[in-house]
């Protein structure tokens, strides 16, 4: 048995004697129903792509986002595990599915990109999951808005929300959640923090130095940079709500619905507060797609697959869902 097995089967076993009652039950029949002819014990929906970066040697790799992992246990408190029973209601085979992923890739020895959101909420048991599974293979991860979520969607969720709890979910991760770099044949993979619709002056001057390497660069991010054809259809898809996506044009995000009657501590729940574009973002994305060493953008957050040109050199791929089996495996050349 190979040691990424040996700690999966521990970690569950481990999981189960830890979980209360009715957690325990839940994961069962989960299990029983991922067993059936038609459960997910395979990622439904793979599709294969080609990117040309020019890579050294050419090589593979599996792209999933938004897994959603609902663990808990007895360290975590009473809301905590009401949490992770409702919204395991919402993400039944994200587990499964992540094992799929997970057992995919290594079948066909591919290294494995994750765009965010892995776990649903912060729980001990969600990062110590992490870090193990994190520990044995070959990846490379950017943050999701939900690694650093304490309770899904009960503050206002910004750098200062954010240091709650990042040290902590930085020490599960093999890479920098912030800014990190890995050269792999002859392309440097860059991941960057924008969970929270912007990206900093600091983080900019990060991608300068990255450009200034010379070489072919793969951005991963969670939310996916604007781009005209893809938030007009999330826009219509939603009846304007919001766009969803990191630096959309001001005359855009004026748009997006607002609900006037909330609070005034509660103003932050508009769409058009969490997702207005700031000067530095805008700085960004314009100089980005300036950078002719740029030549695809990785990303998740919308839960459905889109593909749609940036700049001159690069397409952006949104990846559907983790917890619905979907991947992208994608060929580097």
């Amino acid at each position: 048995m190979k040691r990424s097995e040996f700690l999966r089967l521990c970690g569950g076993a481990l999981l189960l004697t830890q979980l209360p009652k009715p957690l325990i039950a839940k994961v069962n029949a989960g299990a029983e129903a991922g067993n059936a002819a038609e459960g997910p014990s395979s990622l439904k929906d793979i599709r294969k792509i080609t990117i040309n970066v020019g890579a050294t040697k050419p090589f593979s790799a599996l792209h999933i986002s938004d897994t959603h992992l609902t663990r808990v246990d007895e360290r975590d408190n009473e809301r905590k595990k009401r949490l992770s029973l409702s919204r395991q209601r919402v993400f039944p085979w994200a587990e499964h599915y992540f094992d799929a992923a997970i057992r995919y890739a290594r079948e066909r020895d591919l290294m494995m990109l994750h765009t965010g959101d892995l776990i649903d909420f912060v729980s001990d048991a969600n990062l110590d999951f992490v870090a193990m599974q994190l520990g044995v293979g070959d990846w490379f991860a950017s943050a999701g808005n939900h690694e650093y979520s304490q309770y899904v969607g009960e503050a206002k969720e910004d750098a200062a929300y954010k240091a709650q709890s990042f040290d902590k979910v930085q020490r599960a991760y093999p890479n920098d959640l912030k800014v990190a770099s890995r050269v792999i044949n002859g392309v440097n993979f860059v991941a960057l923090d924008n969970v929270y619709y912007n990206v900093t002056s600091e983080q900019h001057e990060l991608m300068r130095r990255e450009v200034e390497k010379g070489l072919p660069i793969v951005l991963l991010c969670h939310v996916p940079f604007y781009t005209p054809k893809h938030c007009a259809d999330v826009l219509k898809g939603n009846n304007g709500l919001a766009g969803y996506v990191t630096g959309a044009p001001l005359e855009i995000t004026r748009t997006y619905q607002t609900n006037p009657s909330l609070p005034a501590d509660e103003q932050w729940r508009n769409r058009s507060v969490q997702q207005h574009s700031d000067e530095p973002t805008l700085e960004f994305i314009a100089w980005l797609k300036q950078q002719p060493l740029l030549k695809a953008i990785l990303c998740g957050h919308c839960h459905h697959f889109y593909e749609e040109q940036f700049s001159p050199t690069a397409t952006q791929y949104i990846v559907g869902a983790g917890y619905n089996g979907a991947a992208y495996e994608v060929e580097f050349r």
